[in-house]
């Protein structure tokens, strides 16, 4: 098969969570300059929609839907438009996610579980539900979008945040879980684990009253930078394609090579 065609996406459907900024913008708009059909999901439905708008003008359809995914009946809904809209889904991207920042002898209970709620359990429950569909038509393309924190600690002054890398060290067990359980089906389950990426999550670290806190980060990051959305529009679409199909249950950091160390 020509290396053009392994990488094409055209009449696939994908739906990707969290597509409405940061790093689920990013990879909703590479799949769609691959040729995929776009299913763009998050809290903010006004983010939803200007993204969609932007990639409807790659020539590909494309469906905005407001989807909180710690609420059980917002998945149910984003599941259904979704089969009503393009009939079958090719592709997952569980990107959605949240955070919260607090010192870890004080970190409040509720926002732990609001962090699970979301990142773990709400990946779950769509997760399966696409699943199913995938099943029946002959097998797709899951990518969990973990992070690089879920294989290591961080400091507290930069990233006072216990429940998100726990949360992403559950995704990733979940991730290499389901690839085994789902290969009968022709479902593969990978993962890409990010690293310092300038997105609206990590926008914090920008603000010059942590210019100290940024520096010190960046020199512990080999390549020195942190990652744009080229950094991972290629990796996602790698995934997502048949270019990928002898792989299955990774997780491969994207992360300026601090896991390397």
């Amino acid at each position: 098969m020509n290396v053009k065609e392994l990488f094409d996406l055209t009449g696939k459907n994908a739906i990707v969570t969290g597509g409405g900024r940061g790093l689920g913008k990013f990879i909703a708009t590479g799949l769609a300059e691959a040729g995929a059909n776009v299913v763009v999901a998050s809290r903010k439905i006004a983010n939803c929609e200007q993204v969609a708008q932007e990639l409807t003008a790659l020539g590909v359809e494309t469906l905005a839907v407001k989807c909180d995914m710690a609420d059980k009946d917002d998945i149910a809904n984003l599941v259904d438009e979704t089969v009503k809209k393009f009939d079958i889904v090719d592709i997952l991207v569980n990107n959605a996610g949240i955070t919260w920042g607090a010192p870890t002898l004080e970190f409040p209970l509720d926002k732990w579980e609001k962090i699970f709620d979301v990142n773990v359990k709400g990946v779950w429950i769509l997760t399966q539900k696409v699943a199913n569909i995938m099943k029946e038509n002959g097998g797709g393309k899951i990518i969990n979008i973990s992070s690089y924190v879920a294989q290591r600690g961080t400091m507290e002054e930069a990233h006072p945040a216990v429940a998100y890398n726990s949360s992403k060290a559950a995704i990733d067990a979940l991730t290499r879980n389901l690839a085994i359980k789902l290969a009968r089906y022709k479902i593969y389950v990978n993962a890409i684990a990010p690293g310092m990426f300038r997105t609206d999550m990590m926008e914090y670290m920008f603000k010059p009253e942590m210019k100290a806190i940024l520096d010190a980060w960046l020199t512990q990051i080999p390549l020195v930078m942190y990652g744009e959305e080229d950094h991972i529009k290629g990796l996602a679409l790698f995934l997502a394609s048949k270019a990928s199909d002898y792989i299955t249950g990774t997780i491969t950091p994207v992360d300026g090579g601090v896991l390397a160390k």
